[in-house]
């Protein structure tokens, strides 16, 4: 009976480490994987820099991301920290120029 009373607290703490810690891990772990694989060219994407871009090519390794018209970065898969559900959205245009319209 003293056995299982010196063993109780430490199976306890087991059980706690493992809902607290090991689970949201591996759930974590799983919902990056899922993300991984459905990243593709044309993705929206935001890096664990804080850098917004859009995915133009995807190796095993690496991706190549546009960050501006014509400005391409390459970085590791693992520093995509997730893909964003909203549209790029459109650049916005210069307001025409107020003025009396002829030169006169």
């Amino acid at each position: 009976m003293e056995s299982l009373s010196t063993l109780l607290p430490i199976l306890l703490i087991g059980v706690v480490f493992y809902l607290l810690i090991m689970r949201p891990a591996r759930n974590r772990q799983k919902k990056q994987q899922q993300m991984m694989s459905t990243l593709a060219p044309g993705s929206r994407i935001m890096t664990t820099a804080g850098i917004f871009g859009t995915v133009v090519e995807i190796d095993e390794d690496e991706a190549s991301i546009e960050i501006a018209p014509g400005v391409v970065i390459r970085v590791v898969k693992a520093a995509i920290g997730r893909v964003l559900d909203e549209p790029e959205s459109p650049q916005l245009e210069a307001p025409p120029a107020s003025g009396s319209g002829d030169p006169a």
